[in-house]
């Protein structure tokens, strides 16, 4: 999802990164081109371990006239909020029974369980699929 992000920078230190959305998460960046990267950082240790709902991004629109918010730009960053709660989750799937007992003895074998094959299975396909 695409969260406003306020940039600030001082002379001889690193990019300050706020979050409007995400209130007390914070970040810093060494240089332009590790922003993104330090944005999903902060917001995996910000919400990782925590039950509360992660607000939905708004728009820079919201923010831009505040004075909280002044000598600094607005970007747009990605953040996959996936990589921010990755628990599992129980489904129900259906599928043909000798294809369900070929799966168990493939991860059988491998020593992994019948959703951990089907996770990667499932990763490995979209990943294929997405170059």
């Amino acid at each position: 999802m695409l969260y406003p992000v306020y940039v600030h920078k001082d002379k001889g230190s690193a990019f300050g990164l706020t979050f409007p959305d995400l209130p007390g998460c914070f970040a810093a960046a060494d240089d332009a081109a590790g922003i993104p990267s330090a944005a999903q950082e902060a917001v995996e240790a910000h919400y990782g371990n925590d039950a509360d709902p992660i607000p939905a991004p708004s728009s820079v629109d919201e923010w831009a006239g505040s004075k909280d918010f002044k000598g600094g730009f607005w970007m747009l960053v990605d953040i996959d909020l996936a990589k921010v709660r990755d628990r599992a989750v129980r489904v129900n799937v259906s599928m043909s029974e000798a294809l369900l007992q070929r799966i168990d003895r493939y991860a059988s074998q491998r020593r992994i369980s019948r959703s951990a094959f089907l996770a990667a299975a499932a990763e490995k396909e979209m990943a294929e699929r997405a170059h």
